[in-house]
């Protein structure tokens, strides 16, 4: 199957400056960018994929967006396969923290993985991985996500693609220390209308609770006391404009 749901759990553990951590549940989709969700038009509204939400958000398509920035850093995906991990647009509204891709070439052998982030400032970078067969990779921190951190360090990630389990790490390196670890685990659903429905009113308007949340705990950082780190200007990347 190439569409599939991810009920999941996303697990944030801070311990520098201070330990902090949290849960949040939701659910992400895995689709073909490019390819039909199969859901019938009433449901729509809950499975929103806009090629305004990623890349430079000026392409005509996902695929055409993630094929220039790849083409930009002496990448082709050609006649490819490419899966994707996200939010989708729920009543007009999305919000992706980490948008995974993994490129595939025509016969099968892969080309790449893509990691996609986004702030809460409106601002998008992509990672370019060549992730190991465990699907881990290495990379510098190139943008500025939470404002308690600066763009120091690097980032150790594993992201496998998904088969029936969903198991994703994040760990941001300083200085031989790991001030910052994200988590994303989840069991494999079908994509019918029925687990869909459920999914949303388990976790309802779900794109617009994980942007609340991450509001919500940055306060709450901030009143413990954590200095808010400045923001440098953000230069889009090349193949991102």
């Amino acid at each position: 199957m190439v569409n599939a749901l991810y009920p999941c759990t996303i697990t944030h553990v801070r311990t520098a400056p201070g330990r902090y951590a949290f849960r949040h549940r939701t659910y992400l989709w895995l689709i073909d960018p490019d390819g039909p969700v199969p859901l019938p038009r009433a449901l729509r509204p809950l499975a929103g994929f806009d090629p305004r939400d990623h890349f430079g958000g000026t392409a005509p398509t996902i695929r055409a967006g993630l094929s220039r920035f790849l083409a930009a850093n002496g990448l082709d995906l050609a006649d490819g396969t490419v899966r994707m991990l996200a939010q989708a647009r729920v009543f007009g509204h999305v919000f992706n923290p980490l948008t995974v891709y993994w490129c595939r070439r025509a016969d099968g052998s892969p080309l790449c993985t893509v990691a996609e982030v986004h702030n809460t400032y409106g601002e998008r970078h992509c990672y370019l991985l060549r992730p190991d067969a465990d699907g881990r990779a290495s990379t510098g921190k190139e943008f500025y996500v939470s404002p308690f951190f600066d763009v120091n360090g690097s980032y150790r990630m594993r992201l496998p693609e998904p088969g029936p389990r969903l198991d994703l790490t994040v760990h941001l390196e300083r200085a031989g220390i790991r001030p910052f670890t994200a988590t994303v685990r989840g069991v494999r659903r079908p994509v019918t209308p029925r687990v869909l429905l459920r999914l949303a009113l388990v976790h309802p308007w779900s794109t617009a609770a994980v942007s609340a949340a991450i509001r919500l705990h940055g306060i709450r950082l901030l009143l413990r006391g954590h200095p808010v780190q400045p923001r440098p200007r953000h230069h889009p990347q090349e193949g991102m404009q």
